[in-house]
């Protein structure tokens, strides 16, 4: 053998040593900054009680003031996975702002950011004039696109790895495979009380837009976002009005929809939406049908009304109660 040979071969093997030098050490960098807890086995989150928050964000509402104070701010423990950040120094609340700007979703999953003052709970704003030594990154578990994927966690790592970094901060997270078999159950039992009831109501002749939004501002329904909602007495949706995303010009059909963890509880609440649609297809010289396309029997009123409430009273029992911001967290 060259000393040629030798000296590549030599070279070779220094780099190796090199390499796996490296990632020794980044694998022991990233088990400093991660600690993992483990939720207590005994206790089943989704039963828990839920702490108390504002009327449901489902339904498009005015901002709040820029200057408005902060409002003590929970994690839900049943819907929502958590990864906490101590910060190494307090950060300026405007700083803050603006790093944690624009993380709303962890692929399909919504996001909530929370920051703590020294000594202080968590809020879900920042103020500019405050420090800061701590924030939680939170993310729902399950929701009607599926429960929380090892991609959508792990992306949800990624935001909160790039803010540790930036500011110096440890990480503290729960493992993996417990959050996404936390996810799966939450899933599971969420999907066995989801359920959405709805009306179709075939036009004889297609219509423009604007005279079906005039009938149905005329038969009680409101703009709601992007949809018309028809709201009970305390301004809370019942069931919307869904529109044929073809030609604005030649709507043929026309839906109504009762979504039923999203909806008022309600003995009648099937009933009541039919009473409804057919005062709309009256103005709107449409035929009643069934969400199977069948002309509807004013006999199924009753049974359908029995079994959403039913699955009222079950939401309600897992503590998911309809119509408001935590039961919308899951069945959005």
């Amino acid at each position: 053998m060259s000393e040629l040979q030798i000296l590549l071969i030599s070279i070779g093997a220094v780099l190796i040593v090199l390499v796996l030098l490296y990632n020794g050490w980044q694998e022991w960098r990233a088990r400093r900054s991660m600690r993992p807890v483990q939720p207590d086995p005994g206790q089943d989150v989704l039963l828990q009680d839920a702490p108390q928050r504002r009327e449901p964000g489902l339904w498009d509402r005015p901002p709040a003031p820029a200057a408005a104070p902060e409002e003590p701010a929970d994690i839900d423990p049943a819907c929502e996975a958590v990864i906490d950040i101590a910060l190494a120094h307090p950060v300026p609340g405007a700083a803050l702002a603006d790093a944690v700007r624009g993380i709303e979703r962890a692929g399909k999953k919504p996001v909530r950011v929370f920051v703590q003052r020294e000594g202080g709970g968590y809020s879900a704003q920042a103020q500019p004039d405050a420090a800061y030594v701590a924030l939680q990154l939170a993310v729902v578990m399950a929701n009607r696109s599926g429960p929380l994927t090892a991609i959508e966690w792990s992306n949800l790592w990624t935001l909160a790895q790039d803010l540790s970094e930036h500011f110096e901060g440890q990480i503290e997270a729960p493992e993996q495979d417990a959050v996404l078999g936390r996810a799966t159950e939450l899933d599971a039992r969420c999907a066995a009380m989801d359920a959405q009831v709805g009306l179709i109501l075939q036009l004889a002749t297609p219509q423009p837009l604007a005279a079906i939004t005039q009938a149905a501002a005329q038969a009680g329904f409101v703009p709601s976002g992007p949809r018309w909602a028809w709201v009970a007495e305390n301004g809370m949706p019942r069931f919307t009005m869904l529109l044929d995303s073809g030609n604005p010009a030649a709507i043929h059909r026309v839906d109504i929809v009762l979504d039923v963890p999203n909806s008022i509880p309600d003995d009648q609440a099937f009933s009541r939406m039919v009473a409804v649609g057919r005062d709309l297809a009256g103005r709107l010289d449409a035929h009643v049908l069934d969400d199977q396309g069948r002309t509807f029997q004013d006999s199924a009123m009753a049974p359908i009304d029995r079994q959403i409430s039913a699955l009222y009273d079950q939401l309600e029992q897992a503590g998911f109660l309809a119509g408001t911001e935590r039961t919308a967290r899951v069945f959005s």
